[in-house]
């Protein structure tokens, strides 16, 4: 039998911290996301709010586990666990892959540092299958609204205009830029519902198809570089543990 290890041997695990203690003194990346990260905002935008954390190593070597996600405490705020936030960004999550592109930063740490400097390795064709699939479902929504109510939700349909061309224009060159530049005015006047579902509905299409066609000569690798994330991640809980 092993002898049991004494009081010197034996290593203290930290109380479990609150949500907004994880939030407030673990963050490694923050932003704003959302209309004012979009090109987008008006005087009646939202700030959204998303940021990521990296819960204390020794918190997982109890049986209740520090939270994969906290909802606050700010209004509109959000953050992830960096393992979940690793997790979801190498299966091409749209929302997430376009947090790390943020260009609102209001919270880096050396860590979160690391972790912008990996975001192309999360980049891969997979992309085209998780936008367009979102863009998909959402859709749908916005073609039932028309039915039931003679009109989409004008925010959302531009959201999804949006995606698409986000979609299209990250197959096409192999990298992520959220902002959308030159169509802003243009999606703002759908917004307003000032363009005619019919129109709207035919630039998905054109987007769509687009995004398609681009897939084939995309210099995107097909799969995210899951072992140099990996090797970042478990780096930064072996730090933790110290």
């Amino acid at each position: 039998m092993q002898p049991t290890p004494g009081p010197r041997a034996r290593t203290a695990i930290p109380a479990a911290l609150t949500d907004e203690a994880l939030v407030r003194d673990h963050t490694v990346y923050a932003c704003v996301m959302g209309s004012r990260a979009f090109g987008l905002a008006t005087e009646d935008s939202d700030t959204d709010r998303r940021g990521v954390y990296v819960a204390p190593t020794p918190l997982f070597w109890r049986f209740d586990k520090p939270p994969t996600h906290v909802d606050g405490p700010l209004e509109e705020q959000f953050s992830w666990e960096l393992e979940r936030f690793c997790e979801l960004a190498l299966r091409a999550n749209p929302n997430i892959l376009e947090c790390l592109h943020s260009p609102l930063v209001t919270e880096l740490t050396p860590v979160g540092e690391e972790l912008l400097a990996l975001r192309g390795a999360f980049l891969s064709r997979r992309a085209h299958a998780t936008f367009t699939g979102y863009a998909d479902s959402q859709r749908r929504k916005l073609a039932a609204d028309v039915r039931v109510h003679g009109a989409p939700r004008w925010k959302h349909a531009m959201h999804l205009i949006r995606l698409l061309a986000s979609c299209r224009d990250l197959l096409r060159t192999g990298e992520l830029d959220i902002s959308v530049g030159a169509d802003r005015e243009r999606l703002l006047a759908v917004k307003r519902g000032e363009a005619g579902w019919p129109e709207v509905e035919a630039w998905m299409d054109r987007l769509a198809a687009e995004a398609a066609a681009a897939l084939p000569g995309s210099p995107l690798p097909e799969e995210a570089d899951r072992a140099r994330v990996e090797d970042f991640l478990v780096r930064t809980r072996r730090a933790s543990a110290v």
